[in-house]
């Protein structure tokens, strides 16, 4: 069974959330198998989650009735949705109950969360395929990742062995599960028969304190944003004795703060760990053993147990001297099976074949440790959620009568105009749409948006602006 679910002790808590619901291993197998006669093999499911029992339900009871969840954001903004709705025609949706709309009649029920059958029709998906993720999900792209089930059990054995945890672990997992590192929490930890602390609270609120502490949290997990807010929280000035291991990913932390983290880990014999992934690569790709915490300050580390890095220049070939710049190449089996972009495509087998060129722009030092320079693609990782500037263009063209150019940092996206008037509206839309906070974007406008004689955006003029 996946994940060796079935071997765990049905007795043994799995899953623990914020609102006091608690599953158990048995639970899951017995939730798993009537969700599985309520459904159509391999159907693609529609899941749209919180961070809660009811949303790791989702995902488990997909995988363990051999159904291909999507999970997506539940406060995802509706017209993104449908577009994916009218794109991918799931058989069913899961989804809160409360979100249940005039008309719609669930099948099953469970902790909070409804089974609607739309009516689709099952259509034709290859046997490996386990999970679909969208490459930006904050803006709802219909190009999706493809996973297969042997990528998340070999990502989820890596994680357990470079983390060297085991049963007796209970990871906060405050990301969301429709992000690729949030997701590798849970099954990682699901894997070898942990109990998975879920919330949908943040560092801000008294909640997400209580339960952190009630609960004797062994590891926690997030994004630079979070780490930077618990600097200023001065979480830096209490020990935790409960927290073993500390990790962090989705795009780098300021030398400062890491450097504060790294120091506090040592001095209360904690585990700092910085690692590196994409959802091409099922979330972990790369991290920093702790031991180095300290000695390779903004370095991503090596590749996990079963993973090779290498960097390639512009003509594909290798390179193998230290300090000089390339483009990141990962091998290792939790390379996923490619893209899809129609339902045609969910049918599609392997297209990687363990071989994922990485689009991040690196250089490896002297002792074959990697480090981020730039990214080659148009993406840029907001608050550790990964954006896509092409569809925020196609975002505010949809919605307003201007011409527009997207480019930024993982700092703050900027959005260049050709004119005034809808400045603060288009910038509102965008934190709207993306579900991120405000100060994430800047609009501004100008006279025309260079273009070239073929008609393309130049890029490089709007980053002198």
């Amino acid at each position: 069974m996946f994940l060796d679910l079935n071997a765990k002790k049905t007795d043994k808590e799995a899953i623990i959330d914020s609102d006091g619901n608690v599953l158990t291993y048995g639970d899951i197998i017995a939730e798993a198998e009537t969700f599985s006669s309520l459904t159509k093999p391999r159907s693609v499911i529609f899941v749209l989650c919180r961070n809660d029992v009811g949303g790791c339900l989702g995902f488990t009871n997909c995988l363990l009735s051999c159904n291909v969840p999507l999970l997506l954001n539940v406060g995802m903004d509706s017209a993104l949705l449908e577009n994916l709705i009218e794109t991918y025609l799931p058989a069913y949706i899961w989804k809160p109950s409360e979100s249940l709309k005039s008309g719609e009649v669930s099948i099953f029920e469970s902790y909070g969360y409804a089974l609607i059958a739309t009516g689709n029709e099952v259509y034709p998906i290859h046997d490996d395929l386990s999970l679909l993720l969208t490459t930006s999900g904050s803006t709802g792209s219909p190009k999706l990742v493809r996973h297969s089930y042997s990528n998340i059990e070999a990502q989820a054995r890596n994680i357990s062995a470079f983390f060297e945890i085991d049963e007796t672990e209970r990871p906060l997992l405050d990301l969301p599960i429709y992000y690729t590192m949030g997701l590798s929490v849970l099954y990682s930890h699901l894997f070898v028969g942990a109990t998975v602390l879920v919330t949908d609270k943040n560092v801000l609120d008294s909640e997400y304190w209580t339960f952190l502490n009630d609960n004797q949290v062994t590891s926690i997990t997030n994004i630079p944003y979070t780490y930077e807010l618990l600097y200023k929280l001065r979480f830096l000035n209490r020990e935790y004795p409960s927290i073993r291991i500390i990790t962090q990913g989705g795009g780098k932390l300021k030398d400062e703060i890491y450097h504060a983290f790294a120091e506090y880990a040592q001095r209360t014999c904690k585990k700092f760990i910085p690692t590196y992934g994409q959802t091409e690569g099922t979330a972990r790709m790369a991290y920093l053993p702790a031991e180095y915490s300290l000695t390779k300050t903004g370095c991503i580390g090596k590749a996990i147990p079963g993973g090779r890095l290498y960097l390639i220049d512009e003509n594909g070939d290798k390179i193998t001297e230290p300090d000089v710049m390339g483009e990141m190449v990962y091998e290792g089996p939790n390379v996923t099976l490619g893209y899809a972009l129609s339902p045609e495509d969910l049918a599609l087998g392997d297209e990687r074949h363990g071989v994922l060129k990485t689009g991040d722009m690196v250089k490896m030092d002297s002792d074959g440790f990697f480090y981020i320079v730039g990214r080659k693609k148009r993406f840029l990782k907001l608050n550790g959620h990964r954006v896509g500037l092409d569809e925020c263009e196609q975002i505010i063209k949809g919605a307003f009568d201007v011409d527009c150019a997207c480019t930024g940092t993982d700092k703050k996206l900027m959005c260049y105009v050709d004119e005034d008037s809808s400045i603060e509206e288009i910038r509102r839309h965008l934190s709207e749409v993306t579900g991120l906070n405000y100060m994430y974007f800047e609009v501004r406008c100008l006279d025309k948006i260079p273009r070239s004689s073929t008609g393309k955006i130049l890029y490089s003029s709007l980053n002198k602006e």
